[in-house]
């Protein structure tokens, strides 16, 4: 009997495979069929309009299913697209017809390629929770905090090293560590009085690699904790972290978000990107939650925390190339280690205060990553899976973006300028299969990515960078050995607006290009100059040419820098904080925000300051109370403005704990969903600013505000 049962038990399980494959062979054959059957204009309009209403449909619906069903028909009708251009618009009647129709249609190769690739990255991202500590204390590891520093201020790495120092941890078992390049007598006698050990080297050989490994070479601990000089932590950094390598025995990396209190280019000169997630919030969310699922997260330099004993298997910080972060994890993953993300900001630093220093920041992650693809290529070798080198391979494609996004943007010009025709089809016929794959990309990456990414911001992103990425990456695809590591300059101040036309010289001049081709174009059609060529041709041709002259305005409008005098950023939240009087009277009231220098705080109702002056404030985080005195003071609407005086290094050390260090400092509400349409109207806002100059930000902050606040207190009580 029991035999007789199993043999029954094997023919259900064997006929549910038989199933399965037959399943998924009609799926496939189907999918063929939507990819390669010919349609004339009309039926793909039919066709291509229905699809794009059941994935409007499918939008509304919540849950994993309905997300891979948008993924899968808007892959289907992007690989529609690419097959009709391929088999059908690739005829030319001329050589030069022949090389700048190819290079249009090599650009779109490739961003369906990308398109792709980011789908299987980011369509099940893993929400990791926290991996909470043993008990007992004595079981936990050693770690050692890493600040490398090389050119930068001590202003910039000073409030680092003492947030570093309040990180909650058992003081036995945790050791800082300023691993300074630069040789400079000031940060050690820096590190002398705030207590913290200080390690320098004979050369400065493969730069922040080279440093953080000699480090390796003066240092115990089990673990490695690393923060760029200045990315300032929370006190609950390493309880939130060194959790997960219990959980996992295997684990070698845990990275979190790099987060940032200052704001960026793009947020300080354009108004509408200030509500919009900032540039990193799409990887920093969910590349790098599709990263963590497959194993593949990418470790990115700071506010991480690596094993040593898997660091050592592979020889340390990688130094073959300028971006050795994502490379050691490359390593680290080739050897059998896993790695984690965690999705919540634990530390956060000063983003780049300049367009220029921004670009160069990129040209180095383009030039690295294109790197590792030369000298070690995800694609080859072993220990990867094929998960794991998809998401590393769309990371290195991703960079190469820079001679697409030119292509995409010019490629009007050709029929405008010069007669010519790239693209062998009807206008009617071209939008009928570019419409569904166009909408169809938008709608479903605005629903994976929508909290994290708005529509057609990505354009501006990109083309911003995209002239300047052309060379470095074809150079390093050429020569990978060539270049070197250039520090990121942080903490600058600027002292007036200005308008950086060198940064955005390429942008101008195509422009200019665009803007006279489509006068150009509208002349010759009112003198009857297109004899023989359909309307549509040339009104398709226009079309696009606005789509780019608006991204390419909005793009420049990023070049009109604000001037930025204030030394400490301020960060809005709503403490409690007690106003001490000359008279010897106590005001008991709240932040409005609050910096390293400086606080904003409520004027209690009634409260006379006519005859007195505040001249210090107290305040307290988990009964420690920093005193600090008061320079000089204010009054707005509602509001005392106040002046800190300089800090003894203890006093400046409970400051960082109160303001820097707060297990919450870094919480922001989620921003609210994506509409492509509004954003899009955001994106004509910046060419607008452009040329009449940037509204005030009106309206909802106050609110926005208010909600901080709150999660503040639900997090503070949760800890």
């Amino acid at each position: 009997m029991p035999v007789c049962l199993y043999s029954i038990l094997c023919k259900i399980i064997n006929m549910k495979k038989i199933i399965r494959f037959i399943f998924t062979l009609v799926l496939l054959l189907l999918s063929l069929l939507v990819v390669i059957t010919p349609m004339n204009s009309d039926k793909q309009y039919i066709f291509g309009l229905s699809v794009m209403a059941a994935v409007l449909i499918l939008g509304r619906v919540k849950g994993k299913k309905a997300v891979l069903a948008m993924l899968t028909l808007s892959v289907l009708m992007s690989t529609r697209y690419i097959w009709w251009r391929a088999t059908t618009t690739l005829h030319f009647d001329s050589t030069l017809e022949m090389l700048l129709g190819s290079l249009l249609f090599a650009a779109e190769i490739y961003s369906w390629t990308i398109l792709l690739l980011g789908y299987i990255q980011m369509a099940w991202p893993l929400e990791r929770p926290i991996a909470p500590l043993p008990p007992d204390k004595s079981t936990w590891p050693t770690v050692d905090i890493y600040v490398p520093s090389y050119n930068e201020s001590l202003d910039v790495v000073r409030d680092t090293v003492l947030a570093a120092q309040c990180i909650e941890y058992p003081q036995d078992k945790v050791k800082v560590y300023i691993l300074d390049d630069g040789k400079r007598d000031e940060f050690r006698d820096f590190a002398a009085e705030a207590g913290v050990h200080y390690i320098i080297r004979p050369d400065n050989s493969h730069a922040k690699a080279g440093n953080l490994n000699h480090a390796m070479t003066l240092t115990q601990g089990e673990l490695i904790c690393v923060f760029d000089c200045d990315h300032v932590a929370t006190r609950v950094f390493l309880q939130a972290t060194v959790g997960e390598f219990f959980r996992d025995e295997k684990l070698a990396l845990i990275q979190t978000p790099h987060h940032f209190y200052s704001l960026d280019p793009f947020e300080r000169n354009l108004t509408a990107a200030k509500r919009v997630p900032h540039e990193g919030a799409l990887f920093y969310g969910p590349v790098q939650k599709g990263n963590d699922n497959w194993n593949a997260t990418f470790f990115c330099g700071s506010c991480a925390v690596i094993r040593r004993s898997a660091l050592n298997e592979v020889g340390g910080f990688a130094v073959e190339t300028v971006t050795e972060d994502a490379h050691t994890a490359l390593k680290l993953q080739r050897r059998g280690w896993n790695t984690a993300f965690l999705d919540i900001p634990l530390a956060a630093g000063l983003a780049t205060e300049r367009l220029a220093l921004h670009v160069d920041q990129r040209i180095r992650w383009a030039r690295g990553m294109t790197q590792i693809f030369r000298i070690d290529n995800p694609l080859l070798g072993r220990g990867l899976k094929l998960t794991q080198r998809i998401c590393y391979l769309n990371a290195m494609l991703h960079f190469q973006y820079g001679l697409p996004r030119a292509v995409f943007l010019t490629s009007p010009l050709v029929f405008m300028l010069f007669n010519l025709n790239i693209i062998s089809s009807s206008a009617t016929l071209i939008f009928a299969y570019v419409l569904p794959h166009l909408v169809l990309s938008t709608m479903v990456n605005s629903r994976i990515t929508g909290r994290y990414r708005y529509a057609f911001w990505g354009e501006i992103y990109e083309t911003v960078m995209a002239f300047h990425l052309i060379l470095p990456t074809l150079l390093s695809l050429i020569s990978p050995r060539l270049g070197k590591f250039n520090v990121t300059d942080k903490g600058d101040l600027t002292d007036r607006d200005y308008f950086d036309a060198h940064t955005v010289r390429p942008l101008i001049i195509t422009t200019l290009l665009m803007v006279g081709s489509m006068i150009w174009v509208g002349v010759r059609y009112f003198m009857h100059d297109y004899a023989g060529i359909d309307p549509r041709v040339i009104l398709f041709n226009i079309a696009w040419g606005t789509f780019s002259t608006i991204i390419l305005l909005a793009s420049i409008a990023v070049a009109k820098e604000t001037k930025q005098i204030r030394k400490t950023i301020r960060i809005y939240a709503r403490l409690p904080v007690t106003v001490l009087f000359s008279d010897g009277s106590k005001m008991q009231t709240r932040t409005f925000d609050i910096s390293m220098g400086g606080a904003r705080v409520a004027l209690v109702k009634g409260e006379d300051l006519s005859s007195k002056t505040p001249v210090r404030i107290e305040l307290g985080l988990g009964g420690e109370i920093a005193h600090v005195p008061i320079l000089s003071a204010g009054t707005g609407v509602g509001d005392i403005r106040l002046e800190f005086d300089t800090l003894p290094l203890s006093e400046r050390r409970k400051l960082v704990r109160v303001v820097l260090s707060r297990a919450d400092a870094w919480y922001r509400p989620p921003h609210a969903p994506d509409r492509p349409l509004a954003s899009f109207l955001g994106i004509l806002q910046c060419v607008f600013e452009l040329f009449f100059g940037r509204k005030k930000m009106a309206g909802g902050f106050n609110s926005q505000m208010k909600v901080v606040a709150k999660k503040q207190e639900e997090v503070n009580n949760a800890l």
